[in-house]
């Protein structure tokens, strides 16, 4: 999915068409990191911040219950501080929410670091919940290992010059959990640093407990 920095409506309706386009039978839709509102590195980001009692999110609500899908987004979310975060929507309205721990290059400037591991209750089974850089980290994908989650939902938005990183990290953390990966990428420009325009090339992959990428 191509996402519009710091335009929450406009990325909203663009995930309800997602959602409308989907084949039946489909249970979980995952979006990309900051499908919601984007992202940039300095304080314009903290206007498409997003809190979780607000009216963006009753609208992601109503497209999970419209099309009977669960669906995991991610957005930047304001509470106490502002977070990368992921909600992650059922049907029936019941919501699960994480925030990144592993803050990458501007993040760090403008967010604050999430506390908790978050796993879900999803058709396929439980899965922990995993954001972009946080695939980096092995004691992540163990502590997940430990506690027997049958997957992880990864959203990523990792810059093209790392693309081949985030293939490679779905793989690895498939194989060291012996389960189930599947990731969501952005794709299209995203912008960083100092309103400088970077390519995401998205791409979305599910891996298997052998590390074996099965679709993409």
């Amino acid at each position: 999915m191509a996402v519009a920095d710091l335009a929450p409506q406009a990325n909203l309706a663009t995930v309800g068409e997602r959602l409308a386009s989907l084949d039946d039978g489909v249970d979980v839709a995952l979006f990309p990191e900051y499908a919601l509102t984007g992202f940039v590195a300095d304080e314009r980001v903290y206007d498409a911040a997003l809190a979780r009692d607000g009216r963006e999110l009753d609208r992601l609500d109503t497209y999970a219950a419209d099309y009977d899908v669960a669906v995991l987004a991610g957005f930047v979310e304001v509470a106490d501080d502002y977070y990368n975060a992921v909600v992650y929507v059922t049907p029936d309205g019941d919501r699960t929410y994480y925030r990144k721990r592993n803050l990458w290059a501007g993040e760090q400037d403008v967010l604050a670091t999430g506390d908790d591991a978050v796993t879900i209750d999803t058709p396929v089974g439980e899965a922990g919940v995993v954001t972009c850089y946080d695939l980096n980290f092995v004691d992540v994908s163990a502590a997940f290992a430990r506690e027997g989650v049958n997957a992880l939902f990864v959203v990523g938005a990792w810059p093209g010059s790392y693309s081949e990183n985030w293939r490679l990290l779905l793989r690895a953390r498939a194989l060291d959990g012996v389960r189930w990966v599947v990731g969501c990428g952005r794709t299209g420009n995203a912008t960083w640093r100092t309103r400088k325009r970077s390519r995401t090339p998205g791409g979305r992959r599910s891996c298997g407990p052998t590390g074996r990428s099965v679709t993409r």
